[in-house]
């Protein structure tokens, strides 16, 4: 079947084309806040596959393997035009490890989320276009995609934004009982078990109405890169992450990890010294150059040896509420290694984790007192072509049965202190926290 393209009137604002989109089955919109190359807009799938805890003994790599087929030639400018796309929960990844939850949560969501789409609409915001693709693998895609002009074509109006916050926000952790779980992971440390552990809280609120209103409201209190949103039967996803966790392109394999945060200021000349704290700080350095390590591990599994390099150390990434400390690691796909296998060997990343990780995810697994769910796993594509990008679900909210959930954590090494490390949970929660006063009572 031949490749379809068809061009449509380009929008900066990626918002009013999903509106349209946005009462279809598993509509996806994968948002770059305008702050990479490109917005990616899907809904309808052909097959889709929920995993949760009475089917956590089948394979989700070889059923999307299987459901992807032969491989599609990339088409340049176009990112993806069809494949797998979703979300893979970090409870996901916990098979792997031979982990079991031991937390529960009433709301608890799938560990894993996927659709097998057949086009998308790819907004580029360097050359100023839009498009909608497809490869057009099944026979019903042919009728589906004169539906979808048909919206797209129509003159989208953003929908009334009816969501509201009805009670407080409540934590998985007291401070003290923060404080607990954070001498327990300095007793760990100090043993030897772990060169560092993440320690995260769970926060959670009582909500009604339709979850796009905000999460157009958080996108512009904390624009990402790497943003999205889903609305898929069991949940509506908000996530505003800035970490972007695994690119294939051409067999080239990279991944970002970002470790190490410092507050924003509204005050230029702080704002300048946080900045440059961070940058230089041996602590936070150390730090990041850990996860480095662990991730150039992970890579090593599905790439060829000796090709797994470090081009970028400890740059400062600037976002809305915080700075970042992150780096850069690169590798080349191995003959017979292909996405997936990349994805499978390296989540949950290792900056969500600590390192090692098996020891860190058993000693998260131990001390919080929630399930993580979709938080730190992965939200992305692996397209018909093999090429992949996924980012890591940070500034991750979860919306389901009348409940809004979000989470931050913190890395804890041998040298961190207890109220440094609360803090910057918060820090890091910020914007979901600023989203929760606008639609509480209050407003």
């Amino acid at each position: 079947m031949n490749f379809y393209c068809v061009e449509l009137p380009y929008k900066a604002d990626s918002a009013h084309f999903y509106a349209v989109l946005a009462d279809l089955p598993w509509a996806i919109w994968l948002d770059s806040g305008g702050l990479s190359r490109y917005d990616i807009l899907t809904a309808v799938p052909q097959r889709t596959l929920v995993q949760d805890a009475s089917s956590r003994q089948s394979d989700p790599y070889a059923w999307i393997r299987r459901e992807l087929g032969e491989k599609t030639e990339p088409v340049e400018g176009i990112p993806f035009a069809g494949g797998a796309l979703g979300y893979w929960g970090y409870d996901s990844a916990k098979r792997v490890f031979g982990l079991k939850n031991n937390a529960f949560c009433p709301n608890e969501l799938p560990d894993l989320e996927i659709g097998i789409y057949d086009w998308a609409l790819v907004l580029d915001h360097k050359q100023h276009t839009a498009h909608v693709v497809s490869h057009q693998r099944f026979s019903e895609t042919a009728s589906l995609l004169q539906l979808i002009l048909g919206r797209l074509q129509s003159n989208p109006q953003l929908p009334a934004d009816d969501f509201r916050v009805l009670g407080d926000v409540s934590s998985s952790f007291s401070l003290s009982g923060y404080a607990q779980a954070f001498a327990q992971v300095q007793n760990y440390l100090q043993a030897g078990d772990c060169y560092q552990i993440n320690l995260a809280q769970c926060f959670s609120a009582a909500a009604t109405g339709d979850a796009l209103g905000a999460y157009i409201e958080l996108r512009s209190l904390c624009p990402a890169p790497y943003s999205a949103y889903l609305s898929f039967p069991q949940a509506k996803i908000l996530c505003s992450s800035p970490e972007r966790f695994l690119n294939v392109q051409k067999g080239i394999v990279s991944t970002m990890p970002i470790k190490g945060t410092r507050p924003r200021s509204n005050d230029p000349l702080q704002d300048k010294k946080y900045a440059e704290e961070l940058r230089i700080h041996p602590k936070d350095r150390a730090e990041n150059l850990m996860i480095v390590d662990l991730m150039r591990s992970d890579l090593s599994k599905s790439c060829l040896p000796g090709s797994v390099r470090t081009p970028r150390l400890f740059e400062v990434e600037s976002y809305a509420n915080v700075h970042h400390l992150v780096s850069t690691v690169e590798g080349r796909l191995a003959d017979g290694h292909d996405a997936l296998d990349v994805l499978q060997n390296c989540l949950p990343g290792g900056s969500v984790t600590g390192a090692p990780k098996k020891r860190a995810m058993q000693i998260i697994n131990q001390l919080e007192p929630f399930p993580r769910g979709i938080y730190c796993g992965a939200i992305g594509y692996v397209g018909f072509d093999g090429n992949m990008d996924t980012n890591i679900a940070i500034r991750t909210m979860a919306y389901a049965n009348n409940e809004i959930r979000f989470w931050a954590g913190s890395g804890i090494v041998a040298d961190s202190e207890m109220a440094a490390e609360y803090q910057e949970t918060l820090d890091k929660a910020l914007p979901m926290f600023k989203l929760i006063r606008k639609y509480g009572k209050a407003t």
